[in-house]
């Protein structure tokens, strides 16, 4: 299920709770909302929404972590991959089919993560085969000398780094906000909602107060939601860094 369906029942919960609220005031018994009840009520959602604040506030830490950490480790594997070609380059000409190789890998990569056409979809799969035939055309190279074998090696322990830092991203990129905490989550501000609704005379601006409160919380629900999905939707983060490396391969 997507990012937008999930807040909309978000909201659903929420708002609806409030509504209810509404509705329930009404047909209550009138010592059910006397002073001293609603004294009550507003103790217990006192601490519902303290908790309620305390998870919300985990699961934006937890999902603003994790898309730093996706972002931080694009950013480190555009600089190595630069890196890595200008240590081939500085090899010899005999690097020229690893360097292609290299170049040709990054475009597949940028290619699947951030498609042109946007119709089929951002896709962040696991790493190709490509990366081991690098190493493998890297570890068949012949060096010649001291230089050569320093800048074979270095250019080995480069390359592992690479597959490391992309096998990293995917397994990041699998990960997802804790359902059982989301669940909960919304259950106890469907909660304070209905007291919401309890404590509210019906008119026009208690309504739309409590709609744009909804609409913020399912909002707050779509933007962590969307911070998982780091390589898709609103929330994105930039090619630039691995287009910029791309543009200064081969060279």
């Amino acid at each position: 299920m997507g990012s937008i369906a999930i807040s909309l029942i978000v909201f659903a919960c929420v708002f609806g709770g409030a509504l209810f609220g509404m509705l329930l005031r009404g047909a209550l018994p009138q010592q059910h909302l006397s002073a001293d009840s609603k004294d009550v009520v507003k103790l217990g959602m006192g601490l519902v929404a303290t908790m309620s604040a305390l998870v919300l506030g985990l699961l934006v830490a937890s999902a603003k972590s994790s898309y730093d950490a996706q972002s931080s480790a694009l950013t480190d594997m555009s600089a190595k991959v630069v890196l890595l070609d200008r240590i081939l380059a500085h090899y010899g000409p005999e690097t020229r089919e690893a360097r292609d190789l290299l170049r040709g890998t990054i475009a597949a990569v940028l290619d699947r993560m951030w498609p042109k056409d946007r119709t089929s979809g951002s896709q962040l799969e696991a790493p190709s085969g490509s990366g081991e035939i690098l190493l493998d055309k890297i570890q068949e190279l012949s060096p010649q000398d001291d230089r050569q074998r320093s800048l074979q090696a270095q250019a080995l322990s480069m390359a592992i780094g690479l597959a490391q830092t992309r096998w990293l991203m995917y397994e990041q990129g699998v990960g997802s906000v804790s359902k059982p905490m989301l669940v909960i989550l919304v259950f106890w501000l469907t909660a304070i909602f209905i007291s919401f609704g309890l404590s509210a005379l019906r008119n026009a601006t208690v309504t739309t107060a409590l709609f744009v409160s909804g609409l913020s919380v399912s909002g707050a629900i779509f933007l962590i939601l969307e911070m998982y999905t780091a390589f898709s939707g609103l929330i994105e983060i930039s090619s630039a860094p691995l287009r910029a490396a791309l543009m200064h391969l081969g060279q």
